[in-house]
């Protein structure tokens, strides 16, 4: 199964007062990482937003589990994984890694809607024949 490795430095920034990675930031770690997949597939999210026709993606649901802690000063990757498509939205598995090691386990549910009306809307078929060659289904 086709992984996208995103790699990510942990910056003063990303942590609390004892340097270790607030948890909210492995969110923004992933976002970035589902982001970066979508350029390399030459999908430009910002031109989506003002076409009338134009979709975005909007995390509709989450669940991340969290196994040990990073630090200030790792290196990390990303490791995104389209798990299931369907004709309006995506599931990624997203693994935060230090090396080998587990540091994060998440499933982002990702919904698509249309640009001007905000409705549920199909993705594009070029995007979605994309997407689907990465999706185990």
């Amino acid at each position: 199964m086709p992984i996208n490795l995103f790699p990510v430095r942990v910056f003063w920034e990303d942590t609390d007062a004892g340097g270790i990675v607030y948890h909210a930031n492995y969110l923004k770690f992933m976002e970035r990482a589902r982001s970066d997949l979508l350029c390399q597939l030459n999908f430009d999210q910002n031109s989506e937003r003002t076409r009338e026709d134009g979709v975005l993606f909007v995390v509709a649901s989450l669940d991340i589990a969290y196994r040990t802690a990073a630090v200030l000063g790792d290196n990390l990757t990303v490791h995104t994984r389209v798990e299931k498509i369907r004709r309006a939205s995506i599931i990624f598995e997203q693994n935060v890694m230090r090396g080998n090691e587990l540091i994060t386990a998440g499933h982002v549910r990702i919904g698509v809607i249309n640009a001007v009306s905000m409705q549920p809307t199909a993705i594009p078929d070029e995007l979605y024949n994309k997407l689907q060659t990465l999706s185990q289904d």
